[in-house]
């Protein structure tokens, strides 16, 4: 079994798609392509039966910290429950995003990810701290083209994108920001609750935008910009003014109280003559510099509002779920990802003329796949030969008492460590049997 790098387990087909490309290829008998076609089927609904159970026990323990909650409860949660519900839930999640074949991003990866600059170059700050739990998982690691304006040319500019990406963030309790010193009701969420996001195509380097805790401010440059411009206005008129500041005293005192208050300076007229041009150039400079000042104040609040923006695209146009609705959309990918790893090793064992271990198995998967479609993947090969080999059932024949009968898995393995499995008209009766047992309320 081959280890990539630049490979991932997800199989970019639809299930439906991948059935068809297995019967295209044109290793089935004929008699045996509905046969598989029902297999599959019966795959999918046994997998879709088995992941609700799952999305049930999600839902249930996510139910105390749901900030969007409309029910209420019948009972009160105590601190030792909502613990326990919490390290089930959070169990659960991590499992049901690897079985879609998403992929773990830690704390340490996202803050490497935070260091990257964005397109808008503006200073970004999300506090870690106020988390109380940080899961990000992400699928589909790409790179794409986007144009970005420079120095009024139009630059076409890579991108580093996650096409998917899971974030479960729980924040600290109110005790936390009221040593802060931040008022609940300034916040944009509710303390102590968990908030779950799903996105799409996230550039690596926006990977703050999808943190409501962000906190935007000027940069060094901006600072700067904005800062030497007021100084360089104040140095030269500084210097210019203050040897002048009592005849700029006599002049505010003229311009008030009349021509009588400047007796009181012992001040002649040609001194005040002299101040006029110093007063004009230290006026001309002072609009000057402090017009350029104001100019890069509103580029910065531009960038500013322009950010915002991109913020906003962000978490409206690329959100494809939030909070419990995500679960729902992660048991389909699960869904699909578990019966479509299924099928492969099935059809590959069954139309293979030679025994095969699951190391070769796993190599002819991947190199079907790229020779078949150019499409390069990294089979994930126990997961779905665990799978097999868990579906257990009976194969009754007519007036067999089913009591006398062992059950068998779709999976077994002989001496050698060959992967051995039951034909397609066996393999639908196990299933059709863990079908028909999956409630037994008669007695």
């Amino acid at each position: 079994m081959a280890t990539y790098q630049d490979r991932e387990a997800f199989i970019p087909y639809q299930r439906r798609d991948l059935i068809e490309l297995c019967v295209q290829d044109g290793q089935l008998a004929g008699a045996d392509v509905q046969k598989f076609r029902d297999f599959c089927e019966i795959l999918s609904a046994y997998y879709h039966f088995q992941l609700h159970q799952t999305l049930e026990v999600i839902k249930d323990n996510f139910a105390p910290f749901d900030p969007d909650t409309d029910t209420k409860s019948i009972a009160v949660v105590t601190i030792d429950q909502k613990a326990n519900m919490e390290a089930k839930l959070v169990d659960a999640f991590k499992t049901l995003l690897e079985r879609a074949n998403y992929i773990t991003l830690s704390e340490e990866m996202l803050q490497r990810a935070f260091q990257v600059s964005s397109l808008i170059e503006l200073k970004t700050d999300v506090d870690l701290n106020d988390f109380e739990r940080i899961i990000c998982y992400y699928r589909g690691d790409t790179q794409k083209t986007t144009t970005v304006n420079k120095f009024l040319k139009k630059l076409e500019k890579p991108v580093d994108v996650f096409e998917r990406v899971v974030l479960l963030l729980k924040f600290k309790d109110e005790r936390y920001f009221e040593v802060k010193k931040i008022k609940a009701d300034n916040l944009n969420f509710k303390p102590g609750k968990m908030y779950i996001y799903y996105y799409k195509n996230i550039p690596k380097f926006d990977l703050e935008f999808l943190f409501p805790n962000i906190k935007i401010s000027m940069t060094w440059k901006d600072r700067l910009l904005f800062g030497v411009p007021a100084i360089g206005a104040a140095v030269p008129v500084a210097i210019k003014v203050l040897p002048q500041l009592l005849l700029i005293t006599a002049i505010i005192s003229f311009v008030v109280f009349g021509k009588s208050s400047i007796a009181n300076f012992s001040i002649n007229q040609e001194q005040l003559s002299n101040i006029m041009p110093v007063l004009v150039a230290a006026l001309s400079l002072v609009v000057a510099l402090g017009g350029f000042a104001v100019r890069q104040y509103n580029n910065y609040n531009s960038k500013k509002i322009k950010f915002q923006k991109n913020i906003t695209d962000t978490l409206f146009f690329r959100a494809l779920a939030n909070n419990s609705s995500v679960f729902g959309s992660l048991i389909d990918a699960a869904e699909e990802e578990e019966c479509k790893e299924i099928l492969l090793v099935y059809y590959h064992l069954l139309t293979s003329k030679t025994p095969l271990t699951p190391k070769q198995l796993d190599d002819r998967i991947e190199e079907w796949m790229e020779k078949k479609f150019g499409t390069k993947i990294d089979f994930d090969i126990n997961g779905p030969l665990r799978n097999l080999e868990a579906i257990r059932g009976k194969i009754v024949k007519d007036g067999a008492e089913t009591d006398s009968i062992s059950e068998i898995p779709l999976l077994t393995y002989d001496e050698k460590g060959f992967c051995k499995i039951p034909s397609l008209e066996d393999a639908k009766t196990v299933i059709d049997y863990v079908w028909d047992n999956a409630f037994l309320y008669a007695k």
